[in-house]
């Protein structure tokens, strides 16, 4: 069962610049940085709030770390902005399955490692009315490490 937002993720030409942009006008602080190799993404994660269920809702900011990255080739196309919508859930695999029994392509066989150590995986965003949707499982505890 999906419990909360988990992020919305924003695709960015330069992640310093955006992320001072959301500390400076909205107050926002970093959680949490990575480079993600395999996404071809460097990320920061800014803690929004806490959440009933343990979690936590974030931005995460997404800057391509090479032009053929699925966020680089998005960000070609569309500019900065909204990349997708992220919601956690406490069995991503039970999830996916579920969803993908309703006819919804899910795009990952397996879930995949995302950020601050969670499994993920995405939704096809023509099933979804043009979202291109993330089912995050957190790791057990969420950590600040950069």
């Amino acid at each position: 069962m999906l419990t909360r937002i988990d992020h919305i993720g924003i695709a960015c030409h330069d992640l310093d610049t955006t992320v001072e942009f959301y500390r400076s006008t909205y107050g926002f602080e970093v959680f949490h940085t990575e480079v993600n190799e395999e996404q071809g993404v460097r990320e920061a994660m800014l803690k929004i709030n806490e959440t009933s269920d343990g979690g936590a809702s974030y931005l995460q900011l997404l800057e391509p770390t090479r032009e053929d990255s699925a966020v680089g080739k998005w960000l070609a196309k569309n500019g900065e902005g909204v990349h997708h919508i992220a919601f956690g859930t406490a069995d991503v695999d039970q999830d996916a399955a579920s969803i993908r029994d309703k006819g919804v392509r899910v795009l990952y066989d397996e879930p995949r490692k995302g950020s601050m150590g969670s499994r993920i995986t995405f939704l096809h965003p023509k099933d979804c009315h043009g979202v291109l949707t993330e089912l995050v499982t957190s790791a057990p505890e969420e950590s600040a490490e950069h």
